[in-house]
This record gives C-alpha cells, sequence and structure tokens, in this order.
C-alpha cells in the first residue's frame, strides 16, 4: 500500500513538478498549476478528474475514490492510499492528473505521459 512519502516520491518525479504547502497541507504542481494535494491525515490524496469520469469512478469503486464536500463543484476526486494495489496504480492516477494541469509544452516533450522510467 503506498504511503505519503511515495506519493510526494512519485509525485515529484513527474516533469516540472514542485512541492507547495497550501491550505496547511503539502500541494504538488506542475508549471505553477496543481495537480495533486496531500490532505491533513496523508490517508488519501486529492487529484485532478473530469466531472464526468469522476461520477463514473466513485461509483465503480466507491472504497477507494470519493468526492469531499468542498470539492464537489470542481474537476477534483479524493484516493484512499489504503485501497491502491501498488505503486504504479498510484503512479497512473498522479499522472493522468499531471497531465490535466500541464502545459501544453511539456505533454508535447514528455509524449509518454511524463513518467519517468521506474527505477
Amino acid at each position: 500500500m503506498p504511503d505519503a512519502e511515495d506519493v510526494r516520491r512519485v509525485a515529484l518525479s513527474l516533469p516540472d513538478t514542485t512541492e507547495k504547502v497550501a491550505w496547511n497541507m503539502p500541494t504538488f504542481r506542475v508549471a505553477g498549476k496543481m495537480f495533486a494535494t496531500l490532505p491533513e491525515d496523508e490517508t488519501s490524496i486529492a487529484v485532478r478528474c473530469p466531472k464526468e469520469e469522476r461520477d463514473e469512478l466513485v461509483l465503480a469503486e466507491p472504497e477507494k475514490f470519493w468526492i469531499a464536500d468542498h470539492e464537489a463543484g470542481f474537476a477534483w476526486v479524493r484516493v484512499r492510499l489504503s485501497v491502491l494495489e501498488d505503486e504504479p496504480e498510484l503512479r497512473d492516477i498522479l499522472a493522468d492528473s499531471w497531465r490535466q494541469a500541464a502545459p501544453s509544452r511539456l505533454l508535447d516533450t514528455y509524449p509518454e505521459l511524463g513518467i519517468p522510467a521506474a527505477e
């Protein structure tokens, strides 16, 4: 099961990503645009997700995905770390969120999703 340090390591491995504390929690940004947060108890992450896909994810896997009340109007979904199968699943989720926030110059530079090879 991935933990907060895995989230940090994987997120920061994505191109042009920085970590910044906002709202008293770590947030991860690509080219200054937020794509993930590690909320207060560090047992979940919030990531970008188009609303229609988000709703489908929550219906399909409610034990893994949910929508925080204060994020309901935005294209974000929460992911419970304890339910993720492994680090590759975490990497896929973070990379997908990264792609939604990344500028086109980075998407063009990293057509393979911007995911460095696993070490």
